[in-house]
């Protein structure tokens, strides 16, 4: 199976050099140290995620594609 992966750098105190992996298809966010740091992260979450579905007899989402697009809007 193979899902899409946005990273995204954390900007909390604290946070510094870490990042948000998330990942659209399954609704699912981790984080971690460094990009990857998140993506171990995220793996690892999916992972669990897929095993709980499966023990619960549950559909696990297929992705069918993704387009990653960017917007820019006026600051104030």
């Amino acid at each position: 199976m193979c899902y899409s992966v946005i990273f995204e750098p954390i900007q909390e105190p604290g946070f510094e050099g870490y990042y948000y992996a998330h990942i659209p298809a399954l609704d699912l966010t981790a984080q971690g140290e460094g990009i990857a740091g998140a993506l171990t992260a995220a793996q690892e979450l999916v992972k669990a995620w897929i095993t709980r579905k499966r023990a619960r007899g549950e559909a696990i989402p297929v992705e069918r594609g993704s387009v990653i697009a960017s917007i820019e809007v006026p600051g104030p």
